[in-house]
């Protein structure tokens, strides 16, 4: 197992350029999958994640071809095996992602239980009544088996806005007769690029960025080529890393149209940016100071769909707000066990009160004092790399393949921005 050992207190300073969407690059790599033709994907983030499933697909008769680190050429020109290898789907939600392209074009799977985050429960009902609303049948589940000789056409009402759902129920609709109308769809940005990459293959989606898509089904997809977006968790974790440490950083091809609610919120936490086109600006002299409510009440944050506050960003503004002058309350509402990670903040000083699973009160600031720790999840163990960085001292952070399952080349970003970070086993 290897680790980051992290000496705090050295601001960032310098520019960056953000890696492509993992949440993006995820279901467009699934989606390739519905396509005998070769499809090039550009810009593509080499994490964990996107290298388990790539050789998930690989291990069902997809050929995937490197052209440059981050440009792949996949194709699916015919499937071998209609069981993905267990061991791999148990290392990410994201195989729950083949679900709906493998329906589509060969008619069956049989899935293992997806892994992916400890962050609570996460119920894929919402994929199976999507599935099972277009005319698949579903028998077993560990594993999943599913089936169907023709999908057709339906009006879907999701009974949450779940992101892989309406992935799956959108892949898995393209191929179908008819038209399917899927409410209460999630519109997340990721979301939006999927419906764009089909669009360009030449599925026939409408509504895209709302929360009602119209699906016509077409009897195939051809080809093509697409540049996967930027992260913008990404962007958000280097604002709040460089908002705590003190620096000052230019994040290039920074997606700013889709950090409006980050701005908002970060803003109650005195974080400020300025933006140039599509470059963010990070000033050195950030306020750190929280805006109450009205009335000098104590102002919360809370997640939501989008385009509510996103929960990946949940874990970096508790951090910036151990460092911010004021109290502050967290409502993480779409997962119970997202804030159990506080205790390790708690541990390096941090003065937060949890109330109960879902909420916790935050005051500061806080000097944060270096602490071993462990990484649990993805954001959390960016969340706790971001503490570590601030904190005063040497942290050392254990379990850091969590953190790179959704961060490309975390070290050497933070290391050319002037942290002093180095990994050992």
């Amino acid at each position: 197992m290897e680790q980051f050992v992290i000496q705090g207190g050295l601001p960032l300073n310098g520019t960056l350029a953000p890696s492509g969407n993992k949440n993006a690059a995820l279901p467009i790599l699934a989606a390739c999958l519905l396509t005998e033709e070769p499809v090039i994907l550009k810009n593509v983030p080499l994490i964990g994640d996107i290298h388990t499933l790539k050789q998930l697909l690989e291990s069902i008769g997809a050929t995937i071809t490197p052209e440059s680190d981050h440009t792949w050429v996949v194709q699916a020109k015919s499937i071998d095996d209609h069981c993905p290898d267990p061991s791999l789907c148990k290392r990410i939600r994201a195989s729950i992602l083949l679900a709906g392209p493998m329906l589509a074009r060969h008619g069956k799977l049989t899935l293992p239980p997806p892994g992916g985050d400890i962050i609570g429960r996460r119920r894929l009902d919402t994929h199976i009544i999507a599935l099972q609303s277009l005319g698949a049948q579903i028998k077993g589940t560990n594993p999943f088996r599913i089936e169907a000789t023709r999908l057709h056409g339906s009006d879907i009402l999701l009974d949450e806005a779940s992101v892989t759902a309406t992935e799956n129920a959108l892949m898995a609709s393209v191929l179908a007769k008819g038209t399917t109308t899927l409410r209460n769809a999630a519109s997340e940005p990721h979301v939006q690029e999927l419906c764009r990459f089909l669009n360009s293959l030449g599925a026939n989606i409408t509504g895209i960025g709302s929360n009602m898509l119209s699906i016509t089904g077409v009897n195939s997809l051809h080809g093509g080529t697409h540049t996967i977006g930027t992260d913008y968790l990404e962007v958000v974790s280097f604002i709040g890393a460089t908002a705590v440490t003190g620096g000052s950083i230019k994040i290039t091809n920074a997606s700013p149209q889709y950090l409006k609610m980050a701005h908002l919120v970060f803003s109650k936490l005195g974080v400020s940016w300025t933006i140039q086109d599509d470059t963010i600006i990070v000033p050195s002299n950030q306020d750190l100071k929280i805006t109450p409510d009205l009335d000098n009440a104590i102002p919360k944050i809370d997640d939501a769909p989008w385009p509510g506050f996103p929960a990946d960003m949940m874990s970096i503004a508790i951090v910036v707000a151990t460092q911010s002058h004021g109290t502050i309350l967290f409502h993480e509402k779409l997962f119970e066990s997202r804030l159990h990670f506080v205790d390790k903040l708690i541990s390096m000083g941090a003065q937060i009160i949890m109330c109960d699973p879902h909420r916790c009160i935050v005051q500061g600031p806080t000097k944060l004092q270096a602490e071993t720790l462990e990484s649990p999840d993805i954001r959390a163990g960016m969340a706790l790399l971001i503490a570590s960085l601030c904190a005063k001292g040497e942290s050392t952070i254990r379990n850091i393949h969590q953190i790179e399952r959704g961060y490309e080349d975390i070290q050497n970003k933070l290391t050319s921005l002037g942290a002093n970070i180095t990994r050992s086993s």
